[in-house]
Formats: structure tokens, sequence, C-alpha cells
């Protein structure tokens, strides 16, 4: 049975791979207009950013070493406080060189990050297509097998059936002959044929 191709369009294709880039320029793009909303040397928020962060890392330091030990967890909770501390320094900060230099290096770590997980995915995407290949080539030869030895039985099957059909014909012929002697045919090994009754046929 032939599957639909669906072919996935370049954007659809492309989003994850510039996903960790928007969302540090978009926390980026936030930290300065809350920088020029009053954000910039404000110790209160700066506090509140830092409790945030460190809060965020707590829990993620919790998850990574708890009982059940969630790695998905962990890595949101890290991924938080990051974003927090990123968003609070480029928020306090006068001027554009640092939160660029932050938002450079927290691009970097997050593209190293997913490059991890995009690797693991993909080898667990190949080892998928290669097993679901494997088995429809399986299949595909067991149904070839089984659809020869099917067709040698049907013509097994139709060359007796053509072959009886023959020898009783010939039997049949032979037992009106006024020769024909069954005893002879009993001797050599073969059924007996029913008697036929010659004055009736006369």
């Amino acid at each position: 049975m032939n599957e639909p191709i669906v072919a996935r369009h370049w954007l659809a294709a492309s989003a994850p791979k510039a996903a960790p880039a928007l969302a540090t320029t978009t926390v980026l793009a936030l930290a300065r207009i809350w920088n020029a909303n009053g954000a910039e040397h404000s110790i209160g928020n700066a506090l509140l950013m830092t409790v945030l962060s460190a809060g965020a890392a707590a829990a993620g330091a919790c998850a990574s070493v708890g009982y059940a030990g969630d790695s998905t967890i962990a890595g949101t909770a890290f991924a938080a406080s990051g974003a927090l501390a990123f968003a609070g320094v480029a928020g306090y900060a006068d001027g554009l060189p640092l939160p660029l230099l932050l938002w450079t290096l927290a691009t970097a770590g997050a593209y190293a990050l997913a490059a991890r997980y995009w690797r693991k995915d993909r080898r667990e995407t190949v080892a998928y297509e290669r097993h679901v290949s494997e088995r429809r080539e399986e299949h595909a030869h067991i149904e070839r097998v089984e659809t020869l030895r099917a067709t040698t039985q049907i013509e097994a099957a139709r060359t007796g059936a053509a072959y009886a059909e023959q020898l009783a014909a010939a039997l049949v012929h032979r037992a009106a002959l006024p020769s024909f002697d069954p005893a002879a045919l009993e001797r050599a090994g073969l059924p007996a044929l029913p008697a036929v009754d010659t004055d009736k046929e006369r």
C-alpha cells in the first residue's frame, strides 16, 4: 500500500532552527523596552529579577537531583533562570554594548544546547525510518513468497485436476471397448472401476 508523501514547507522546516535566536532576541527587545520605561538603574527591579532568576535556578537544581530526575523540567527551569538574569541585566544596564554581548553569549549557548537535542532527534528519526523501511521490505518479501507459493499451489491443483479428468476420460473410453478386462487393471494396482452393464448399454 502506497502512503502519501507529505512535503513540509521550508518555513516549517526552518522554524525550529530559528527558535533560539528568536527567543533571545525577544528577551532582549522586551528588556530594552523595560529599560526605556524606568528599569534603568532601578535597584528594586534588579533585585526582583535576581530573586526570580535564583528561584528558577534552584527549581532546576531540585528537578535535576531529585528522586524523579526529570531532565526536561530541569532544562526548562535553568533556561528560565538564564532568561531572567539576561533580562535583568539588559533592563538595568545603560547603553547597548553589555546587553548585546549577553545576547550573543545567550544565543550561542542556546544553539549549543539545542544542537545536542537536534542530533538526538535526528538519530532517533533515522533509526525509526530505517526500522520502518526494514519492516516494509520484510513484509514485501513475505508477500512475494506467499504469492509465489499460492500461485504454485493453484497451478499444481489445476494440473492435477486436468490430469484426473484426462485419466477418467481415458478409462471410461477404455472401459467401453469390447476387449476391456477390469481384472487386468486390478492386477496392475489401479483402482477398480465400477462394472459396466454392456447389455443395458446395447
